[in-house]
């Protein structure tokens, strides 16, 4: 596939109400398949681990640091080339190649064959979610634009929930590598029908004069030399390691821990995730919406609070007795963990004129991505692995204990940054004075 100088094929105007929502709901099934793919292993951990016969330390980072290292990299410049070239070709290309590595990880025989094929989904996956990110922020406009990145990011809630379902019925009716072919192919199969179906508004449309093309590297310095984008990407690498964190051991921590068996986790945990955190993800965006026209700076002190209400009820889901009561608790974490996402999504993309919102897109994710997938799941890994000596089988809760500091990290890192907002609305405002 050729990729031409400008987003060719089917065009829009940003906000042709038609287009705009076909395209977001394509693109939305799209981050479905990215984030079923991404989050499989975690899901199958329990008898991907019987049968590979690996650690929580391993598995900690295969589903985290080396996943993270290449997927992060090489989203950087994937996003260079989608801003100059065209975002849905790089984003077609990009769900075929993370599809076909997807059905490898079920061909793999040992534990550096896994790790091989999940080195490969992290390079397709780097060019789903920034060319999706940009081609949103072309289509809506800056009021309607936080919602409709909060419904894309359905995408995590749907894809881990659909996974669990879809990924620990096959498993339990078959074996562990199953979901790997049947994902993989149906992935090969979206990537054609992105070409045919997503509208990429044409760039010259949108909001403002185009600025000058930037160079690579300078790109890069004018987005870590900006003290919002480097705050906004940190706070969001803090959340996104409690989210990671949780989430990649969640299954195999209620299957050893709590008594689950894996048909219980492919309903009760399936409802959870799907129901709690979609509703988390699509609420936040709503309300940010709403609160932003007032101030940006509801972009930061919304997940702020939204982190500080969520700790008690993480510790309350670590430390209760069975699966049951742990569900119970979990549910509110899961509906307050992601208010982050589109907030700083949104915000971020806002920041920067559209020719640069692919590469901005993925230094945010880098940031993001390198602190929340790379070093969460490989933390409470290696913190497992630690207290196994003493704590035998309960190692995995004292992880999660140990990763309930980053809550208040987190929570201080977004207010930090509304600090900065307000700081720089005032100066705006006294500009215009």
């Amino acid at each position: 596939m050729s990729f031409p100088s400008a987003d060719t094929g089917p065009q829009a105007a940003p906000g042709s109400s038609a287009a705009a929502r076909v395209t977001l709901a394509m693109l939305c099934f799209v981050y479905v398949l990215n984030f079923l793919d991404r989050q499989l292993i975690s899901i199958l951990a329990k008898p991907i681990q019987d049968s590979l016969r690996i650690s929580d330390g391993q598995l900690g980072l295969l589903t985290g640091f080396y996943f993270a290292l290449f997927y992060c990299l090489i989203a950087i410049p994937i996003g260079w080339l989608a801003d100059r070239t065209s975002r849905v070709a790089v984003l077609s290309v990009g769900c075929a190649l993370w599809s076909a590595a997807t059905a490898a990880c079920g061909l793999a025989g040992s534990y550096m064959q896994l790790a091989a094929a999940r080195m490969l989904v992290g390079v397709g996956e780097a060019g789903g979610v920034p060319p999706s990110y940009a081609i949103i922020s072309d289509s809506f406009p800056r009021e309607r634009r936080t919602t409709a990145m909060a419904i894309f990011n359905l995408g995590p809630p749907l894809g881990s929930a659909l996974g669990v379902a879809f990924g620990a019925s096959l498993a339990a009716a078959f074996n562990w590598r199953l979901p790997f072919y049947v994902i993989g192919a149906i992935g090969v199969v979206t990537a054609l029908a992105v070409c045919l179906v997503v509208r990429a508004p044409s760039r010259r449309q949108q909001e403002g004069a185009p600025a000058p093309a930037a160079g690579f590297f300078a790109t890069i310095a004018q987005f870590f030399g900006n003290p919002l984008l480097l705050t906004a990407s940190l706070a969001s690498g803090a959340g996104n390691f409690i989210t990671y964190g949780l989430l990649n051991f969640t299954v195999l921590f209620l299957m050893r821990e709590k008594g689950m068996t894996m048909g219980e986790v492919a309903i009760w945990y399936a409802l959870v995730v799907g129901i709690c955190m979609g509703a988390g993800i699509y609420a936040s965006g709503r309300l940010v919406d709403r609160f932003a026209a007032r101030s940006k700076a509801a972009y930061a002190t919304i997940p702020a609070v939204s982190l500080l209400l969520a700790l008690p009820f993480f510790l309350g889901f670590a430390w209760a007795p069975g699966w049951q009561l742990a569900l119970l608790f979990l549910c509110v974490p899961m509906f307050l963990n992601s208010f982050f996402l589109s907030a700083t999504v949104t915000f971020v993309q806002g920041e920067v004129p559209p020719e640069r919102r692919v590469i901005s897109g993925a230094l945010l994710l880098l940031v993001m991505n390198l602190i929340g997938l790379g070093l969460g799941p490989t933390y409470v890994g290696m913190a497992s692995d630690f207290f196994r000596p003493a704590y035998g089988p309960h190692a995995l809760q004292m992880a999660y204990f140990a990763l309930a500091p980053m809550y208040l990290i987190g929570a201080a890192l977004f207010l930090f940054l509304a600090r900065l907002i307000r700081r720089t609305e005032r100066l705006h405002e006294g500009s215009l004075s």
